[in-house]
């Protein structure tokens, strides 16, 4: 770096994090944002500049993402309480600037060229792609052919899901791609060949006639270990759900490659309990709440797997903030009958009423409540009681409790 370029970069830095300071002064937050943001309007290359001679894994996918980093972070020995959650540029600044060493960061989809291209990054570990907040983001396809594009010809170590059509069509034409057996429990947005759009089955070892076909993975999962190139790995999960147990695989296989010995990076992430408050349970109003994020038909799938678990009273709280996406229509491509079925469901949040219709036309009844105040009154089961939210409303519970 040029001594021009130095200076340059020290003082976005000092802007920033002053910045900062001073939206924590004014209570207006804790300034990471606005400190980060004004950092890289004064110097482009920060990025560049502050990742410089770091080793960088880079996750991104729709869904898992701060998990999934969360673990990396984990295997590389790294404390889990210092993930954000930010998963754009100016995140990826905040992280760098906090942390020494080895890091994974978490890349929002439509980011991933720009971490790539101004991280260099060592490992891309991609999980999966699915519908998300389709009046924010673009249709999936678009991402895996954007993702095809900038992943075409690299050389950078590609840790990818063999199980998810979509990723392995945009993983295609890379050079040093490491193949994960990661459990996948929704491809409804992959039932086409994305090469040549005929139906495709995707159970088990899905192939089309074109021959496109899932690749023959290196790694693969066990009910009790992760097997890879001449190892046998015994680890287990303390999050919740088969697929976490995918996510971990995901995490210790990057950080394999990242030079973490295997069963070292087991042995760390099974430590993992929870991440960013999710799966944690909180004291509010004199009772224990459980909390689950989901944000899209994937995540929901994904947390049918756990219903047994879950109490008698069940809270599903959607939003339709910004951060939320403002469609709704997720609603009813989501599997909520399958989830609420069996339990006495309560509807919060500013989707209160969407819920509770997808529900009925379910043949399942539910009661709207109005506003969260309402709630505790009202709910009976004396175990943690079980709470299904999307971003907002998670955030909402999390400030209303105290973690137990």
């Amino acid at each position: 770096m040029s001594s021009l370029s130095h200076l340059r970069s020290r003082t976005a830095l000092w802007v920033g994090s002053t910045a900062a300071l001073a939206s924590r002064l004014l209570r207006r937050g804790a300034g990471e944002v606005i400190g980060s943001k004004l950092a890289l309007a004064l110097d482009p290359d920060l990025l560049r500049h502050v990742g410089a001679d770091r080793r960088v894994i880079v996750v991104s996918g729709t869904n898992g993402k701060s998990t999934t980093t969360a673990l990396v972070q984990a295997a590389l020995g790294n404390p889990v309480d210092k993930q954000t959650g930010a998963n754009m540029p100016t995140g990826w600044v905040t992280t760098l600037i906090r942390t020494h060493g080895a890091v994974a960061l978490e890349v929002d989809e439509p980011y991933l060229a720009e971490a790539i291209e101004k991280l260099s990054p060592e490992v891309v570990c991609l999980l999966n792609l699915s519908r998300d907040q389709l009046d924010r983001t673009s249709e999936v396809r678009q991402i895996a052919e954007k993702w095809r594009l900038v992943i075409a010809g690299t050389t950078t170590q590609i840790v990818a899901n063999a199980n998810d059509p979509l990723i392995v069509y945009a993983v295609g034409p890379a050079l040093n791609v490491t193949w994960v057996d990661a459990p996948l429990v929704w491809v409804k947005d992959a039932s086409s060949c994305p090469l040549c759009t005929r139906p495709l089955s995707v159970e088990g070892d899905w192939e089309c006639a074109c021959g496109f076909r899932r690749p023959t993975p290196t790694w693969h999962l066990n009910s009790r270990s992760i097997e890879g190139p001449g190892v046998s790995i015994p680890f287990s999960v303390a999050l919740p759900g088969e697929y976490n147990r995918g996510n971990a695989a995901m995490a210790i296989v990057s950080a394999h490659l990242a030079g973490i010995q295997a069963g070292v990076a087991a042995s760390r992430v099974s430590e993992v309990k929870e991440v960013l408050g999710r799966f944690g349970t909180v004291r509010w109003r004199g009772r224990r709440w459980h909390l689950f994020l989901a944000k899209n038909p994937a995540g929901l799938a994904a947390l049918a797997q756990l219903t047994e678990g879950f109490s008698s009273d069940l809270v599903i709280s959607i939003n339709d903030n910004v951060a939320d996406g403002r469609d709704p229509s997720w609603l009813y491509d989501a599997p909520f009958d399958e989830i609420a079925r069996g339990h006495h469901v309560f509807c919060t949040g500013s989707r209160a009423l969407d819920i509770a219709t997808r529900l009925h036309y379910s043949g399942i009844e539910s009661t709207v409540i109005a506003t969260l105040d309402d709630l505790p009154e009202q709910v009976t089961a004396s175990v943690p009681v079980t709470v299904i939210s999307n971003y907002t409303a998670f955030s909402e519970w999390q400030r209303r409790g105290t973690p137990c």
